[in-house]
């Protein structure tokens, strides 16, 4: 009951954490800071207290974690159910085979030479015609 809660829970602090961080505008970005006058801040943006919405990050940012952690304790807690690939020293079930007919999908060609994927290198079958010596210019 509790892990269904928090995973609620999770998940909606999830959502609202995008929500909170995508409203939420840059240090640099206002008018200014385009044309250069940003230069006065500091490197992480002016130092001051927060307002609203970066302390509501916060608190969003640190119950996520809490959440998460929590979540992960139950989990690894857990067991998990047995399925079939638990247990691999039983073996499944056989279906016995089907007899097929040798005949029936591929024909066999029987009292055939066994042939060869060379190709056999035979003067008649040469696709260059043949020269005689005695037709050549000297």
């Amino acid at each position: 009951m509790i892990y269904e809660v928090l995973l609620v829970a999770y998940l909606v602090v999830a959502l609202l954490l995008v929500g909170f961080v995508l409203i939420q505008q840059g240090k640099g970005a206002d008018m200014g800071a385009s044309f250069g006058s940003g230069g006065s801040n500091t490197v992480f943006g002016s130092g001051g207290s927060g307002n609203f919405m970066t302390r509501t990050t916060s608190i969003l940012a640190g119950l996520f974690f809490f959440i998460s952690l929590s979540l992960g304790a139950m989990t690894a807690n857990r067991e998990s159910a047995d399925d079939e690939w638990n247990n691999l020293d039983v073996p499944a079930a056989v279906e016995a085979p089907v007899e097929v007919p040798g005949d029936v999908d591929v024909p066999v060609v029987e009292d055939v030479p066994a042939q060869s994927d060379i190709p056999v290198s035979d003067e008649t079958q040469n696709d260059v015609p043949a020269v005689d010596s005695s037709d050549t210019p000297d």
